[in-house]
């Protein structure tokens, strides 16, 4: 019912021209709730006319038979476009004055009263009575009109428009209680906007977290298992093994939970919120391992193989609870978040690459040097203020990073590793110099600089001019920034478009070839960047990457014989062997022989080619601007429709193409969530009473669904989260160097 009601609201809000813009101008959606549960239960059409309801499921139908036909007394067949208003009252509170005065007078005095409404309205306590008298011309009204709501004119809500603006409201709030309590109701300036419109007592805090968010909540959670009940297999995704916390140096500014997030994938591209586990302290392999296997046979029920995937954000305690379950239910696929995966391999880079450490270490001088010698810091601050105050946090966090690293030393490091710069800072760091290039230039070219410093006895002072006036140590960073760059953009599309098993291969090979480029654009030796790439990708591997990329028909390659082949020829002989593995092991023993034949006929003719580009038809994202395929379930349906012939690989390829490679989606949010009701990130709901923790997951559990069913997996608030760790943004506003 909501979606049909928010459809035609769309539908009558662009109805400014065309065929049916005569009759949107007088039609209104309105949506009809269950006066006992608050439910929606029916989308009807109202006149503005003549205040008539209609039905909604023909509005052209209903607008020929009732207006044009007669039907509606007040129709006089002008149009009147659907953001024009009656004209103005002549004059304001005056003008309403006199309505009263003449409304309440006897009719013997009318001319009398009618010719002293003219006159200047003069009130004996000024200004402020004004207030006071459009209340008496609310009561005035509401007497004569007993139906009117308070603050209204004879043109406001109706009853079930005030019911459809209160249902918006309250979801609007549901969805936004990240960042807008339900206290805002209470707000003065909102309770008179809510007046304003008649809706005054209409949407109380209580309200708003009581009956209405009861009854939300149960009518997502219906949908929610019919839509679960509906699919025949789906896959789990978790998020929230792996703290979050990409500023492990600064604790103000980490994500710390204790709770597991787990959505539902479903075949049709759909997600589902499910629930949010408390994990405690323990983050053990068993803990993990247990947490799935409770919520496997809690959302499968009697029929386990309906789950034929899982996906969580990487751990080293994580990926061995994977593997533990996928080894007892052979049919699940396991695999880690690849958002994740290119998020630890910045910090291999960050960790690892000589490169990256060199940058860091000279960047870290600089900091130590600007920011503990009095005159140079005096120098920054009168050069460029914003230099100044961004070099004074940069030091903040090292000298955080520096006490981290003293209490988490340990004697089974080796001393390069303790000696090493923080990996979250010396990702930070490069911006930052970066970002004040200008001014450093300037502070050591200052004849100032040189005065206090001529003598060069300040070891720090010279080492600090040395490198600023370096031009290999700018080139140095400005590669590092362009390697990180290239990975944290594809970190950050990856978190929006939400990549399947089939792109993994593809999009680690684009990695490759994206940051071999800027190697070579930079001059910069490749060979470290590899072997970090290399390791990491074989840490993350899984064989059904293979399996889904040769399965999927998007990725169909055209031979000169016109046919369209699985693009086996990518894949190195041992991950060839991975296909047959993993196929064999998703069906019973006694299949694998027939589906190995499948394989090799699917391998020699592929797909017919009419069917072939029809999957493959791809269109140009508007928001991204990206080229995309149109149509990402056709991958799938051509299986289960167009490919009868091969029944068992058509049911292997169904269940592996539709498997998502990246985990997450409510998670940053959920936790601002977490936050607002339970006093700390840390905590969940812990803090909270049992009916105020109740309050908040309901809550939680029905904004989660709007986020999903929107596909909205990146919030602006996690963006901008990203970008000051790893550098997700393109670099903005860096002085040129």
């Amino acid at each position: 019912m909501r979606k049909r009601y928010e459809g035609l609201l769309l539908v009558r809000s662009k109805a400014v021209k065309g065929k049916g813009a005569w009759y949107w101008s007088h039609l209104e959606p309105i949506l009809v709730h269950n006066p006992d549960t608050g439910t929606p239960k029916a989308v009807k059409l109202r006149c503005g006319l003549c205040n008539a309801m209609f039905s909604a499921s023909n509005p052209s139908r209903t607008a020929s038979e009732h207006l044009k036909r007669g039907t509606c007394p007040n129709f006089s067949g002008a149009y009147r476009p659907l953001g024009s208003s009656p004209p103005p009252p002549a004059a304001g509170v005056a003008a309403a004055a006199a309505a009263i005065a003449t409304a309440t007078t006897p009719k013997s005095s009318s001319g009398r009263k009618r010719a002293a409404a003219l006159l200047p309205l003069h009130l004996s306590g000024g200004k402020e009575d004004l207030g006071a008298l459009a209340l008496l011309e609310d009561n005035v009204k509401r007497i004569k009109s007993p139906g009117l709501k308070p603050g209204s004119s004879g043109g406001g809500l109706t009853k079930e428009q005030g019911e459809a603006a209160i249902a918006l409201l309250a979801d609007w709030l549901y969805e936004s209680h990240a960042t807008v309590p339900l206290a805002v109701v209470e707000h003065p300036k909102f309770r008179a906007f809510l007046a304003q419109i008649g809706l005054q007592g209409a949407a109380s805090r209580r309200l708003l977290a009581g009956p209405r968010l009861d009854a939300r909540f149960e009518e997502v959670k219906r949908q929610s298992e019919a839509r679960l009940g509906d699919a025949l297999f789906f896959q789990i995704s978790t998020d929230g093994w792996k703290r979050r916390s990409i500023f492990p140096i600064s604790p103000s500014l980490a994500l710390v939970s204790d709770l597991v997030y787990i959505t539902i994938n479903l075949p049709n591209g759909s997600s589902l919120f499910w629930r949010a586990l408390p994990i405690g302290g323990s983050g053990g392999a068993k803990a993990v391992e247990a947490i799935l296997e409770e919520a496997v046979a809690a959302l499968c029920g009697g029929s386990p193989e309906r789950c034929v995937g899982i996906v969580a954000d990487a751990g080293k305690a994580v990926n061995k609870a994977l593997r533990e379950v996928e080894s007892r239910r052979s049919w699940i696929v396991s695999v880690p978040c690849q958002a994740q995966a290119f998020a630890s391999l910045l910090r291999d880079f960050a960790k690892r690459s000589p490169l990256f450490r060199s940058v860091a270490t000279d960047c870290l001088k600089l900091v130590a040097f600007f920011s503990g010698n009095h005159p140079a810091r005096t120098l920054l601050q009168r050069f460029q203020r914003d230099a100044y105050a961004r070099i004074r946090a940069l030091a903040e966090l090292a000298e955080a990073a520096a006490t981290a690293a003293a209490s988490a030393s340990s004697s089974s490091a080796s001393a390069a590793d303790r000696d090493a710069v923080d990996p979250a800072l010396a990702l930070l760091l490069p911006d930052g110099i970066a970002a004040s290039a200008r001014a450093l230039h300037a502070i050591v070219a200052d004849a100032s600089f040189k005065m206090v410093y001529a003598g060069g006895d300040d070891p720090a002072a010279r080492e600090a001019s040395e490198i600023v006036l370096s031009q290999g140590f700018w080139k140095d960073l400005e590669a590092v920034q362009a390697i990180s760059r290239v990975v944290a953009v594809m970190i950050r599309d990856m978190e929006a478009e939400r990549p399947l098993v089939s792109q993994c291969l593809p999009m680690w090979e684009e990695l490759r070839d994206k940051l071999m480029d800027c190697c070579a654009r930079h001059g910069k030796d490749q060979a470290s960047i590899m072997r970090l790439i290399q390791a990491r990708f074989t840490t993350n591997y899984h064989p059904a990457w293979s399996a889904a990329l040769v399965l999927d028909p998007l990725y169909l390659v055209k031979d000169a014989n016109n046919r369209y082949l699985p693009p086996y020829k990518i894949l190195s002989s041992e991950q060839e062997k991975d296909v047959d593995r993993l196929i064999t092991r998703l069906v019973s023993r006694e299949e694998a022989h027939i589906v190995l034949m499948e394989l090799m006929k699917w391998r020699s003719e592929g797909l017919d080619p009419l069917y072939a580009q029809a999957v493959q038809v791809k269109e140009t994202d508007p928001a991204t601007g990206r080229v995309k395929c149109m149509s990402g379930q056709s991958r799938r349906l051509v299986w289960e429709t167009c490919l009868n012939e091969f029944r068992l690989l058509g049911k292997v390829a169904a269940r592996l193409i539709f498997l998502h490679a990246t985990s997450g989606g409510v998670k940053s949010w959920a936790l601002k969530v977490a936050g607002k009701g339970g006093g700390g990130f840390g905590g969940g709901f812990g803090g909270l009473g049992r009916v105020a923790a109740e309050r908040a997951g309901k809550m939680m559990y029905v904004a989660a669904h709007a986020k999903l069913e929107r596909h909205d997996f990146v919030t602006d608030e996690e963006r901008e989260f990203l970008a000051a760790a790893v550098n997700v943004l393109e670099r903005m506003g860096t002085d040129e160097y």
